[in-house]
């Protein structure tokens, strides 16, 4: 099993929602974040004073899927994500050792 971990801008979730639903992915955690990457944050005027924003708000959105799913997931998230601008994110696989449904005590991939 993995957990892929993307942070991705606010803008593109609803296209990486709909992205993983036609892979017949349902299942996500999402977070709101703050962070910078290469961008290094951004100026902002407010009420004629500039402000530096150093971290932007992004999403984490985390996924459970089997081995075999993995890829697919990876790809279909950057192709729903990337705008082609700088801090459009990234995606991270990370091997999952062991997952338990709370409410049936299901455990391994038949808990996903």
């Amino acid at each position: 099993m993995k957990l892929v971990v993307a942070i991705i801008k606010p803008s593109r979730l609803e296209e990486v929602r709909q992205a993983l639903n036609s892979l017949d992915v349902h299942g996500m955690t999402v977070t709101e974040v703050k962070g910078y990457g290469r961008q290094k944050g951004h100026s902002e005027i407010y009420r004629g004073t500039e402000y530096a924003v150093h971290f932007l708000p992004k999403l984490k959105v985390e996924i459970a899927v089997d081995d075999a799913l993995a890829d697919a997931v990876s790809t279909a998230i950057r192709d729903a994500a990337q705008t082609g601008r700088i801090g459009d994110g990234k995606i991270f696989v990370l091997d999952l050792l062991a997952v338990t449904r709370i409410r049936t005590g299901e455990t391994g991939a038949s808990a996903l």
